[in-house]
């Protein structure tokens, strides 16, 4: 269940990124040419943008969920056995890194979608 979260909350960032980060990140560079190929392949893109708000609301819904569990998750003890207890630590050093890896670009795509265009 835990590995599911923060994998959601990763999914649920990168859908930020792709919704607002990219179209200004290639708007900005002179790529968008590139932009409105990426949108003929994958017209989803639009659906993300036309939908932000309620796109980042589901990605902090689980940003939230995921750090509550992590932060649960870190009293509990790995077993006995090395094997299993290799398995265990290498999970928790996983799941610690996708979750901050998602509230970092959750972060980033919130920024280009909010905060940005109000300070220019």
């Amino acid at each position: 269940m835990k590995k599911l979260l923060s994998v959601g909350a990763l999914l649920g960032s990168i859908a930020t990124i792709f919704c607002c980060f990219l179209p200004v990140l290639f708007a900005t560079l002179g790529f968008g040419a590139v932009f409105a190929g990426l949108i003929g392949v994958f017209p989803q893109v639009i659906w993300l943008s036309e939908n932000k708000v309620s796109v980042f609301a589901v990605a902090g819904i689980l940003l939230v969920i995921a750090t509550v569990i992590q932060y649960r998750a870190k009293s509990i003890a790995c077993p006995i056995d090395p094997k299993l207890a290799e398995s265990c630590s290498t999970a928790k050093n996983w799941s610690k890194g996708i979750l901050v890896a998602a509230i970092v670009l959750y972060a980033l795509g919130f920024s280009f979608a909010f905060v940005l265009p109000k300070l220019l």
